[in-house]
């Protein structure tokens, strides 16, 4: 069996499982953001009268954090007054950030864990090993009454890559090149487990961009072999690794497709409108305009990200016709940004920040785009409407060459600018 099998296999109780097998799983934990007032809607329509294990359970404010209208804050409202009539553990309210760096920064995600939440963007959890994955608000209900749900056992597709990244190449950057050749329905229900030297080398936040981006193939989860570096970021994280189980993949498991990159000779890619799979190398869309340019989200809004966007502008000034949108991804990344030095420079040179969360990603507020404007940002998808107008262009690239981006008011390649780093 692959380790993803193993994880559903012990949570359903079952020595094996195979593809296509429909298991009821127990689940680890449950997560439910602020897009998804309907879960508690649910619980009560469905006669809910208790949450199964308020111990397993996290309600995240990220996609509404601060409140933008009267609405989103009636419904944070619920929300906390639901967190606290039923003892619930885990409150990440508007001060915390986006709920997939906030939930490993709290040491909650672990190797062959099952966590299911409500947002698409939960294979990110795969960099550790974990079978992460998201549903619905009715999913999440049962899930809060139950703590069971149903899943159909995955196959399983192998993604190896190799190579050793040019500088000003990032992680974002294999991914969308990935996407653009496999397209967008290349892993619809499947799970993809990606490998090879190039992951081996990747730091975490880097294996989080592959494993966040998987479902814009179509994933239901993702997966990175557990490694030293996994293990080191747990124990940081106050993880226990003595009460680990970290299963295995058998060595004679058949994956149903295996794909093989070399990256050594990759440049940077960006995503052109309108859709993620439609990827270009940056000089491709060179010198278009640029209106805003967003670094943030569960993608791109991490330290390193930030740290990418210090290294180009430090000293620097924006164009005067293009803004750049900064929003930490964690109270936790944004106070090391801030210790770093990397806040002050970066607002010196023309940034405006936010406070963690998910803001403008999905164009719910703190710098939506007008219509007609070209937004190039460090998020995941670029569908029309996404960060705002359906009349706004949006580009999806690594942080590096948003940063440069805003520096030029057009679009670039970053590589040109990491000399003067």
């Amino acid at each position: 069996m692959h380790a993803l099998e193993k994880i559903l296999a012990k949570h359903a109780a079952k020595d094996k499982v195979k593809a296509g097998e429909i298991v009821t799983c127990k689940v680890d934990l449950a997560e439910v953001n602020d897009l998804y007032m309907q879960v508690i809607e649910s619980f009560n329509e469905m006669g809910g009268k208790r949450v199964w294990d308020p111990e397993k359970v996290a309600f995240v404010f990220d996609h509404y954090a601060p409140a933008p209208t009267i609405k989103s804050a009636a419904n944070h409202k619920v929300m906390r007054e639901f967190v606290w009539e039923y003892g619930i553990k885990h409150l990440f309210d508007i001060n915390a950030g986006v709920c997939h760096q906030v939930m490993p920064e709290a040491g909650l995600i672990f190797p062959g864990m099952l966590l299911v939440a409500t947002d698409s963007h939960t294979t990110t959890h795969g960099a550790f090993g974990a079978f992460g994955t998201g549903v619905g608000a009715t999913d999440l209900a049962c899930i809060l009454m139950s703590g069971e749900l149903w899943f159909r056992v995955p196959e399983v597709i192998k993604i190896e890559i190799n190579g050793k990244l040019k500088p000003g190449v990032l992680p974002k950057d294999v991914i969308l090149h990935i996407l653009g050749k496999l397209g967008t329905e290349a892993a619809v229900y499947k799970a993809i487990e990606f490998t090879g030297d190039t992951v081996k080398n990747m730091d975490i936040p880097g294996r989080m961009v592959l494993c966040n981006m998987s479902v814009e193939m179509g994933a239901k989860t993702s997966y990175i072999k557990p490694d030293e570096t996994t293990l080191n970021y747990l124990k940081s994280r106050g993880v226990d690794e003595d009460n680990l189980e970290v299963p295995e993949t058998d060595p004679d498991y058949e994956y149903s497709e295996n794909y093989n990159f070399d990256v050594s000779d990759l440049s940077p890619q960006v995503a052109i409108p309108h859709s993620v799979d439609n990827v270009v190398p940056v000089e491709a869309v060179k010198g278009t305009r640029v209106d805003q340019v967003f670094i943030g989200s569960c993608t791109g809004g991490r330290v390193e990200d930030i740290e990418w966007a210090y290294k180009i502008l430090k000293g620097k000034k924006i164009n005067d016709r293009t803004r750049l949108v900064i929003i930490p991804a964690s109270r936790d990344v944004y106070l090391e940004a801030m210790r770093r030095g990397y806040v002050e420079a970066l607002i010196n040179a023309g940034a405006t920040f936010s406070a963690p969360g998910c803001g403008p990603c999905l164009g719910a507020h703190q710098g939506v785009i007008a219509p007609g404007e070209v937004c190039v940002t460090a998020t995941n998808r670029n569908f029309p409407g996404r960060m705002g107008s359906t009349g706004g262009d949006i580009y999806l690239a690594s942080p590096a060459t948003a940063a440069a981006c805003a520096l030029a008011g057009k679009i670039v390649n970053p590589v040109e600018y990491i000399e003067e780093v």
